[in-house]
């Protein structure tokens, strides 16, 4: 190997080092039990090997410049999804943090995709979507709240939910509109408003209901109010709204003109009550934009399918900012999704009653490790309160979770304004087989010990 290619070799090592070690940054004001090895070791250690490299290359290795990043995401660090699945792989550990499920979709929507491919579907689609999958949303629309929506100029295809979030964020939100936010929050809701120059208003669900404070989100809404950014049924905390929650919110959007987000990519996923849109309650269509995405429903997580319905004079800035953020969506998989929204309506009772028998697993076996869980509508999600086994913070057990009993939990402090709010609470999905749902509590039961 020639000095060139053994000094390029190094400097990618080191890259990557350097963005594994950035991915692990702590991520809130908390200490980590541990620290990560310094990289000045590991640059030595590299120097050591490679006595050939000349002086001034051994000290262009040890400047590294620092990482940038506009002022209006300073404060985001890495999501804490990838930080805590880099570090779950790292131990080897059973990932029951990300929401995404380690068993693949329906066989009849995959080879629908197949063919797709063969037929040739394989370049840009329309902008806002490909027709018939316009047509596919709007009519699961109506059969789901009994609105019919015109499917040329109310509904627009995007890259996920995420992107449908973003879009709608950027193409109707201006710098100092403010927005309230039920916490905790998908992380991705606060970044999105932070590029988009928003005034974020924060209202906490506690546990163990986690109702919305009434009272509190009347004070809250004021004519300055630009948006509610909601979510139901609700991730982290699988709380689903209520009727009258639903009916308050809506009250309080038609007396001060306020446009409704609603993000309801678990509405399949609805257990104890029914799920309720919030656009078909008297007077909210028209300032609502509702956004759903594939990839939950049929455990397509990675296509990135995602779609907003709202009423025209939304849709178009909507359509604007999805113009130029991703322009289409991915041709095949459009038209696989058409095939998945004409499923009858027996897949999705098989769905519900599938997830309710691994919630059941999960449930009953977190209790047995010695959590405080609390009551889960909805999603396929369960919040625990972590604080029986004697760690002062979210993070310091998740950490503690991962290195010594070798199970992947998600902190929920990173899903508030303040994170003191989430401390006391983790997040285990249970979108994973059986066999690994019960492989985890066995580990948290062999390791895992209550102090108080």
């Amino acid at each position: 190997m020639n000095l060139d290619t053994q000094q390029h070799s190094v400097n990618v090592m080191l890259r990557q080092l350097s963005f594994i070690r950035s991915s692990l940054i702590p991520f809130s004001s908390y200490s980590p039990r541990t620290s990560p090895t310094p990289l000045t070791s590991i640059r030595s250690q590299t120097k050591a090997t490679m006595s050939t490299i000349s002086t001034q290359n051994e000290s262009t290795l040890q400047t590294q410049r620092p990482v940038q990043v506009a002022q209006r995401l300073e404060k985001f660090k890495t999501t804490i999804f990838t930080q805590m699945s880099i570090l779950g792989n790292k131990h080897g550990a059973i990932n029951l943090g990300q929401g995404f499920p380690n068993f693949d979709g329906p066989e009849f929507v995959k080879e629908a995709a197949i063919q797709a491919i063969k037929d040739g579907k394989n370049q840009y689609a329309r902008a806002f979507g490909a027709p018939e999958l316009n047509s596919a949303v709007a009519s699961r629309f109506h059969q789901d709240t009994g609105l019919v929506v015109d499917p040329e100029r109310e509904v627009t295809v995007t890259c996920g939910c995420t992107e449908a979030i973003a879009a709608a964020m950027l193409g109707l939100i201006n710098p100092g509109d403010e927005v309230i936010l039920f916490a905790p929050f998908y992380d991705s809701y606060e970044a999105t408003l932070s590029m988009a120059g928003a005034k974020v208003k924060c209202i906490t669900l506690r546990p163990p209901g986690f109702d919305i404070p009434l009272d509190e989100l009347k004070a809250a809404v004021t004519s300055e109010t630009r948006a509610i950014l909601m979510n139901t049924p609700h991730n982290p905390t699988g709380k689903m709204f209520t009727r009258e929650e639903l009916e308050a919110i809506a009250s309080l959007c038609i007396e001060n003109d306020v446009i409704v987000f609603s993000d309801e990519v678990y509405d399949k996923l609805d257990f104890e009550m029914d799920h309720i849109c919030i656009a078909s309650l008297p007077g909210m269509y028209e300032r609502t934009v509702t956004m759903n995405s594939l990839g939950k429903t049929f455990s397509l997580t990675g296509w990135k399918i995602g779609w907003a319905v709202a009423p025209a004079h939304l849709t178009w800035g909507i359509r604007q900012a999805h113009s130029y953020l991703t322009f289409a969506t991915s041709t095949p998989m459009q038209a696989a999704a058409v095939a998945a929204l004409e499923a009858p309506e027996s897949y999705y009772t098989e769905l519900k009653r599938d997830y309710s028998e691994k919630k059941e697993i999960l449930v009953k076996g977190l209790k047995e490790v010695g959590f405080e869980v609390f009551p889960s509508s909805g999603t396929y999600f369960v919040v625990v309160d972590h604080t029986p086994f004697g760690f002062g913070d979210d993070v310091a057990f998740c950490e503690y979770l991962i290195k010594e009993v070798g199970v992947v939990a998600i902190p929920t402090s990173v899903f508030y304004l303040n994170p003191e709010d989430g401390k006391n609470l983790v997040r285990f999905a249970f979108c994973k087989d059986e066999e690994t749902l019960r492989s985890a509590i066995e580990r948290m039961k062999l390791k895992l010990k209550r102090v108080v």
